[in-house]
């Protein structure tokens, strides 16, 4: 008896993380001392929830040339690229971008712009990673 629950529990957490996919960012050589990584994941609705955390990110106003904001942009598995937020970061030691989105995101990215409400990135690319599936 013990046995099968010790079974039935490790299979439930097998379960739960073979659902999640997590993607760290290279060092970026804008701001080299960024440790960004991202979680995808699918929820019950079948969306995608996205959860990218920035640690020890400059502000952007501190890029050379000075931005006003980090936009994180997705691209799906048919090559769309949308934008899915700004990561507010004022020096912040952490800063996180949570989301979801209908879209399976197969690559990821951060650019400094200098306007927030763009549909395509203009700006200096930070960092660039993919999801393995």
């Amino acid at each position: 008896m013990k046995t099968i629950k010790i079974l039935a529990i490790i299979g439930v957490v097998a379960l739960m993380t073979s659902c999640v996919s997590t993607a760290r960012f290279p060092v970026s050589g804008t701001v080299p001392a960024a440790d960004i990584t991202a979680i995808k994941k699918q929820d019950k609705n079948k969306n995608f929830v996205i959860e990218l955390t920035a640690s020890n990110l400059a502000e952007a106003s501190r890029l050379n040339p000075p931005k006003s904001n980090y936009s994180v942009w997705i691209v799906t598995e048919n090559g769309m690229i949308k934008n899915i937020g700004q990561l507010t970061n004022k020096n912040a030691k952490k800063s996180v971008l949570k989301t979801v989105t209908p879209f399976n995101v197969k690559e990821i990215f951060i650019t400094a712009e200098d306007q927030g409400n763009l549909t395509y990135p203009t700006g200096i690319e930070i960092s660039r990673t993919t999801f393995n599936e």
